[in-house]
């Protein structure tokens, strides 16, 4: 299986959530910080082929990479683009079940994103 490329989501004014939860977490929580990077790994490595309990499919295209640290479980939404390509949507701490809230923000996403993978896709040499 050929590596993934990895895209992070840009919304049009330049944010990045994914990659901004990502640095958050990092300042915060080193150690979750360093599992979800470990999941982001594996799923660059492997894409399509990663599954339970590292990855979940939800529903519309969207998936979850897992990760827990003691009582509190990190997730990460993402959804692919053809058959090499995912891009990370935005990350968050659950309790129980995925707030519908947060699926249907993916879905956005993913959508904006199909419709303009350039102008969705973060660089950081050409983002404010």
């Amino acid at each position: 299986m050929p590596e993934t490329t990895l895209v992070f989501f840009q919304e049009s004014e330049g944010n990045c959530p994914a990659l901004n939860w990502l640095q958050e977490l990092r300042k915060t929580n080193h150690k979750a910080y360093a599992k979800c990077a470990v999941r982001i790994k594996r799923l660059s490595e492997i894409g399509h082929e990663l599954r339970r309990p590292e990855a979940d499919y939800l529903r519309d295209g969207i998936h979850e990479l897992r990760a827990r640290l003691g009582s509190v479980n990190y997730r990460i939404l993402y959804f692919f683009h053809g058959r090499t390509s995912v891009i990370l949507s935005h990350g968050f701490t659950k309790e129980s079940e995925i707030p519908p809230a947060e699926i249907e923000k993916a879905v956005s996403r993913k959508s904006k994103y199909f419709s303009n993978p350039a102008s969705h896709t973060y660089n950081d040499e050409t983002t404010p």
